[in-house]
């Protein structure tokens, strides 16, 4: 299966290129997740602007990343949960762009929510969250959950 890769996929490539999978990994994993799309000849054309807008969301290079998980690293990001039981549970969980939207309120850098490896937090208290801004730097923030 030929598809065009719209975000940074581990082990396989970047936006905007073209790539060749088994079928069952791009039907079943690729596509669904919106990380790639058929390549056909009219989305062939669009490789560039794919391109184009992922380059103004990411981090330009090394020292750039550095320099934002700097910035991270000071931060204090509370996370406002909608509500939790009485044993700190949470109804529901918090997910990437809860912690997204938290770095911005906290006056963090904006992220793109794929970064963030927040895995399922569904309780209050204190979390590390994993970071990817490059594929040589990642920063684990600790962010604080609390019930409204």
């Amino acid at each position: 299966m030929k598809l065009i890769l719209t975000a940074d996929v581990p082990n396989l490539g970047g936006p905007g290129d073209i790539v060749e999978v088994k079928d069952g990994y791009g039907r079943n994993l690729l596509l669904p997740r919106k990380l790639a799309i058929v390549a056909t000849r009219g989305a062939e054309k669009q490789v560039e602007s794919i391109r184009r807008a992922q380059k103004a969301r990411e981090i330009r290079d090394l020292g750039h990343a550095k320099e934002v998980a700097g910035q991270l690293a000071g931060l204090a990001v509370t996370v406002k949960a909608k509500s939790a039981g009485d044993s700190g549970r949470l109804f529901g969980s918090v997910t990437a762009a809860d912690v997204v939207a938290a770095i911005r309120t906290a006056g963090g850098p904006a992220l793109d929510r794929r970064v963030v490896e927040a895995g399922q937090i569904k309780t209050v208290g204190t979390h590390s969250v994993a970071v990817r801004l490059h594929p040589d730097v990642t920063s684990n923030l600790d962010i604080e959950v609390v019930a409204n």
